[in-house]
């Protein structure tokens, strides 16, 4: 069975059992400050645990998300790292509970007729052992025993009771939590019989069973790392790895032999003039990745998702030394990406040409950067690389440790890898110290400040779009209690006389006062209408909200597509809205930062 097709089967699955399927979100996460990327399968669906309604109509969602993780991406290239992946999940939003999301895990993992198939005597079962914020899960281990006695096998031999570290699963130090129950696939085939618990844990650290699929149980809230109490609603959120999953279902020991990856490895290696496995997996995984992120806007940057990008591919391309395949041969390999996901994920078609432009560009830029960091390694060269000139390499010539080690010891000299660790710790320390203070974009929380700010984000861009023209569309959004940050399509500097005009609008419809009211309508109806206003169309499911601000007089002065929180009433902003700085953001876009006081 291909992953392809493991996709399109749990979806049906859940589909014929009630859930709405929405499209994948993208990649880099709207509303979300604390992170990069879309990192789980919940992610983009916070809001709607919390309470608020999906535009959909429906409490119960599947889909199949994109993420980027990046923590380990040093150790991609071994069996189980991956910075790109797929999230298998399906959520109950204030729906169906406890019983109906472990039978229909266990159903889809072992039917053949609609699931896949899987041998139920290889399967184990975790459940949350209980601690001081949740009792122990005893109604998750007797659905579970039910199951497993039908089944014709020792529940105790199969269930096993785990603390907090294991089964509780929470985003971070805020939002909706709870206990989880994981199940583990014996990828042996030796393990049928059942285990005791102390059996388990071995098998475990031995990787002889793989967690494949996690059903949490999201009745709690935290904050700033406290659990709070219950939600005002019992949620399901749960979750399978679809390379994972595919490695399983297809009997292999990795995820770069399944029928995923292969297509790609396929093309690396007859490109490639020398083996070295390693070297294929990474390209493999990075431009994978970096396809997945540039079809998802992402571009090449010096900052925050550009530089990741940017990493990404300028790891590959020291593979691609490694392994002597020709320059330019990394679009080659992001081709063959497009074509095995592009019925998936339709961007990936349309913006082709983009990614493997793209993909050349940096190629040719970062080779240019490679022949002057070869020249300052020769002036380096005379003695020990010290552990400032290598980070020096690092930082300013994109040089990773490892070439510099390769180098040095072409000419049988050694490289300070501690004095190297250390100024990497020091820039990582000075990094997350400057991440602390500094919001990526979209909501930095739902407050009554930010609320604010967000709701006249929809009047700037209405004021921007009568004043300059229907050219202008959202380009991103970076909002906090104190001020918002607005980038929007536009070519050349907006002018102080502008800028007065597009004040006094906002400022006019402020002082008017008018009602924000919603309507969720489908979303092919929204874009045909030329009234809406809309800016990256493919995160939103089928069914959107459209939220309109009219004047009590009654004139409508913005109508567009959101998924964010907003003032129910025009009057309660603040009455007067500046423009603090008009500056360019990047190429065809500009960028506003106002204040509401």
């Amino acid at each position: 069975m291909s992953g392809n097709e493991i996709r399109r089967r749990f979806l049906a699955f859940f589909a014929k059992r009630g859930h709405a399927i929405v499209p994948s979100a993208p990649l880099v996460p709207e509303n979300d400050p604390t992170v990069l990327f879309n990192t789980a399968g919940m992610q983009p669906l916070v809001p709607y645990l919390m309470g608020q309604p999906h535009p959909t109509g429906s409490q119960r969602i599947a889909d199949s998300q994109k993420c980027v993780r990046t923590n380990d991406i040093e150790e991609v290239g071994d069996n189980t790292h991956l910075t790109f992946f797929e999230m298998l999940g399906n959520w109950s939003l204030g729906d169906y509970f406890k019983e109906e999301a472990i039978k229909w895990s266990f159903e889809f993992l072992t039917s053949k007729e609609e699931g896949l198939g899987l041998d139920p005597r290889r399967l184990y079962v975790t459940v949350f052992a209980g601690d001081e914020n949740a009792p122990k899960d005893e109604v998750a281990y007797r659905i579970w025993e039910d199951i497993f006695t039908d089944q014709g096998m020792d529940p105790r031999k199969r269930i096993f009771f785990m603390d907090a570290e294991a089964n509780w699963w929470s985003p971070g130090d805020n939002g909706p939590c709870g206990p989880d129950s994981e199940m583990f696939y014996d990828v042996t085939g030796t393990l049928t019989d059942g285990l005791t618990h102390e059996e388990f844990i071995a098998a475990d650290d031995r990787q002889d069973v793989v967690e494949v699929w996690n059903d949490v149980f999201m009745e709690y809230e935290k904050q700033n790392g406290q659990v709070i109490g219950k939600l005002a609603a019992q949620n399901v959120d749960t979750g399978s790895g679809l390379e994972r999953i595919t490695a399983m279902v297809q009997g292999v020991d990795n995820v770069f032999e399944t029928d995923l990856f292969q297509p790609i490895i396929a093309k690396i290696t007859e490109l490639a003039r020398e083996k070295n496995s390693r070297s294929v997996r990474i390209i493999a995984d990075h431009i994978r990745a970096a396809t997945f992120l540039m079809s998802d806007g992402v571009n090449v940057a010096n900052t925050d998702q550009g530089y990741i990008l940017r990493r990404l591919l300028r790891r590959s391309i020291r593979q691609v030394d490694k392994l002597k395949m020709e320059h330019g041969s990394l679009s080659q390999v992001a081709a063959v990406v497009i074509e095995h996901y592009g019925a998936a994920y339709p961007n990936l078609v349309s913006k082709r040409t983009d990614i493997l432009d793209a993909i050349d560009a940096e190629e040719a830029q970062f080779r240019k950067t490679l022949e002057k960091g070869l020249r300052e390694f020769e002036k380096l060269a005379t003695d020990t690389i010290s552990g400032h000139d290598a980070f020096v390499l690092f930082s300013t010539y994109g040089f990773p440790l490892e070439m510099t080690k390769e180098l040095a010891a072409e000419k049988g000299i050694a490289v300070d890898e501690a004095g190297f660790a250390e100024k990497m710790k020091e820039h990582q320390e000075a990094s997350r110290t400057g991440a602390a203070g500094k919001f990526k974009g979209g909501l930095a929380d739902h407050s009554d400040e930010v609320v604010k700010y967000h709701t006249a984000t929809h009047l700037l861009l209405a004021a921007l779009q009568h004043f300059i023209g229907k050219h202008v569309h959202q380009a991103g959004s970076n909002i906090t209690a104190e001020r918002l940050r607005f980038d929007f399509t536009h070519d050349a500097k907006v002018e102080r006389e502008t800028l007065d005009k597009i004040e006094d609008w906002v400022n006019d419809k402020i002082t008017r006062g008018g009602k924000v009211t919603s309507t969720t309508v489908p979303k092919s109806e929204a874009e045909a209408d030329p009234s809406i206003e809309g800016s990256f169309w493919e995160k939103y499911p089928d069914t959107v909200t459209v939220y309109t601000m009219h004047t009590d007089d009654g004139e409508v002065v913005s109508r567009e597509l959101c998924g964010g929180p907003h003032v129910e009433h025009l009057s309660e902003l603040p009455p007067t809205f500046t423009i603090k700085k008009e500056e360019s953001s990047a190429a065809g876009v500009r960028r506003i930062k106002a204040v509401l006081a």
